[in-house]
């Protein structure tokens, strides 16, 4: 009997020490996930704050694919084209970024490059038709019924988003420190969902904007609420001009520090110093808020580089590329 009792005991000694083996696992198992975890998250910061010049963008250029169709159906488009956005990113574009980056990784730069010279091209185009207006050849409102028009719409508003995405997915994975596969799958799921939700919030509160000051201004039960919404419907417009020219301006900075920071990657520092080194000498000559003028100035230098590059880029678009893509386009489709 005692005997028995004694291994009962070592059994339960034994099942205590696992069972405070088991504890100590599960306390490392959520220290690590803790740890993991704020890893993600300060990555997804770091990579999606990095693309702000193309999110910007991007909420600048979408309202324009619900001008012209019907109030109601303004939100749903959106809705359209945030889903297939999240399919753009999430689908396509996040498993050839790992595949990249786990069998390519020396293309990244010269990839971020391209993406760079390409918000180059965009922003300087934009400010080129400023000086310079361009008729728009496609198909016109009045030509196609509301249904067609729409799905020609939000077809469109995904392909642009294609462009913008693979370009935001790209910025972050270059700025993702992780060492794992998971994580870095992670980490460009939870940009890939951010940025979208982002983007597609901000764009369907922005097409709303004039419908809902339009309502103040009708049924608004106090006089400043009445004259807010005609300030809305009234500010909205010049409110969209100045988020375009935000986007534009932020596409030339951050396009143009990409490339500038892609050549220093591969060994070309010149512009980078020069630029660095008139920053610096601008934050001495002010008392206060160096940091500020230092980014500020770099900012701009980064932005007028930008620009100097899209308005080179321009014609190799206008008259190499693009007539290029045309003629391809075009024997693709000739039938066999």
């Amino acid at each position: 009997m005692s005997g028995l009792l004694a291994l009962l005991d070592d059994v339960a000694a034994l099942a205590r020490a696992a069972a405070a083996q088991v504890d100590d696992v599960a306390a490392q198992a959520t220290k690590v996930s803790v740890k993991v975890a704020g890893a993600v998250i300060d990555d997804a910061a770091k990579a999606g704050s990095k693309a702000a010049g193309v999110v910007i963008d991007d909420a600048a250029v979408t309202p324009k694919y619900v001008h012209g169709l019907p109030a109601a159906r303004e939100l749903p488009i959106v809705l359209k084209i945030a889903r297939g956005s999240i399919f753009n990113k999430l689908v396509i574009l996040l498993p050839a970024a790992l595949l990249l980056n786990a069998f390519a990784p020396w293309l990244l730069t010269p990839l971020l490059m391209l993406g760079g010279t390409y918000l180059c091209f965009e922003g300087a185009e934009k400010v080129l038709h400023i000086f310079v207006p361009h008729s728009d050849h496609g198909p016109k409102p009045e030509t196609l019924d509301a249904a067609h028009l729409e799905q020609e719409r939000v077809a469109g508003a995904i392909k642009t988003d294609f462009i913008l995405s693979a370009e935001i997915m790209t910025i972050a994975l270059a700025e993702i420190e992780a060492d794992s596969l998971w994580i870095e799958g992670l980490v460009l799921a939870m940009v890939a969902i951010g940025i979208t939700a982002l983007v597609y919030g901000s764009v369907a509160i922005l097409v709303k904007a004039d419908d809902v000051g339009l309502k103040l201004s009708q049924v608004g039960r106090l006089a400043v609420v009445r004259a807010l919404g005609r300030g809305i419907v009234k500010g909205m417009p010049g409110f969209m001009k100045l988020i375009a020219a935000i986007g534009t301006a932020a596409m030339l900075w951050v396009g143009g520090s990409i490339v500038i920071h892609g050549l220093e990657v591969l060994g070309w520092n010149v512009l980078g110093h020069t630029i660095h080194a008139v920053a610096l000498a601008a934050a001495q000559t002010v008392a206060v808020a160096s940091a500020f003028v230092t980014w500020l100035v770099t900012a701009a230098l980064d932005g007028v580089f930008g620009l100097a590059l899209g308005f080179a880029v321009i014609p190799l678009v206008s008259f190499v590329l693009l007539p290029l893509a045309r003629r391809f386009s075009g024997k693709m489709k000739k039938p066999a």
